[in-house]
């Protein structure tokens, strides 16, 4: 990367983004774009999985790793892991990804479909196309926040959508790195700003906008190569009017580094 300057806006996994950066000889600028907060309330999961027992879902939905894990983490609490993997049994479950299929196959859980890379909601839905839903209860573990464009397909479909709740996304509670990112975008400091997740996106520009810089990380974006980890996050930085300069494929880490370690060296 011959001394590029990179922003690293990942949060979980941003120490480890960075020292990526550097041993590829980059710059990185750490600036945290997200909180995962846990949201999880055991008396409502306890209260779920009755109802759930009363009238078991069609399809179980996984859409994430860390939410997963979370997930099981609570029922392991509450001692009723093995009451929801019994449900699991007779569901058919769908997975979204490599992560929460691996959460699952830690739990022995039958994996019934998966969706195809990309991995977006998309894909989830074509996974589960064949399936008749009219009347059936379908479970949904939700990520960071609701998927709106998943609910909506499965309820037009005639389905009652249960969402379990496992963490939610939040602006990271300390925002100074953000805002001094965003003078450096918009000083023309930086040669590439790295995106890992949508979530990311709308909280650079909240922060843009709350100190009334929304135009001038527009433009320092746009003057920059804009690297994102897929079309989820592409999406998001085109309907921000941010042109998306490299995308990895497939989805992941490794394959953006890649990429975007390509581009800078062009």
């Amino acid at each position: 990367m011959n001394g590029k300057r990179i922003a690293v806006l990942e949060a979980r996994l941003g120490r480890q983004l960075a020292e990526l950066v550097t041993q590829r000889g980059g710059v990185p600028f750490h600036a945290p774009a997200l909180a995962e907060l846990p949201d999880l309330d055991p008396a409502k999961i306890a209260a779920l999985l009755q109802a759930m027992e009363q009238r078991l879902p069609k399809l179980a939905v996984f859409q994430t790793g860390v939410g997963t894990r979370a997930l099981f983490g609570a029922t392991d609490g509450l001692g009723l892991t093995a009451r929801f993997l019994a449900l699991l049994e007779k569901a058919i479950v769908v997975v979204r990804g490599p992560k929460p299929t691996g959460a699952l196959r830690a739990r022995r859980v039958r994996i019934d479909r998966e969706a195809a890379d990309p991995y977006t909601t998309h894909e989830v839905l074509e996974a589960i196309g064949d399936f008749p839903l009219a009347g059936e209860r379908v479970l949904v573990q939700r990520y960071g926040a609701v998927n709106v464009e998943l609910d909506r397909a499965l309820e037009s479909r005639g389905a009652e959508v249960v969402e379990i709740p496992t963490y939610r996304w939040s602006l990271p509670q300390d925002t100074k790195p953000l805002a001094e990112l965003i003078g450096a975008l918009e000083r023309r400091e930086m040669d590439a700003a790295v995106f890992t997740n949508a979530e990311q996106v709308r909280n650079l520009f909240l922060v843009a906008q709350n100190i009334q810089k929304t135009v001038a990380l527009r433009d320092g974006l746009n003057a920059t190569l804009v690297a994102s980890i897929g079309p989820v996050a592409s999406a998001a930085l085109r309907e921000a009017q941010v042109k998306v300069s490299v995308e990895a494929r497939p989805p992941k880490l490794g394959a953006l580094l890649n990429a975007l370690d390509a581009a800078l060296s062009a």
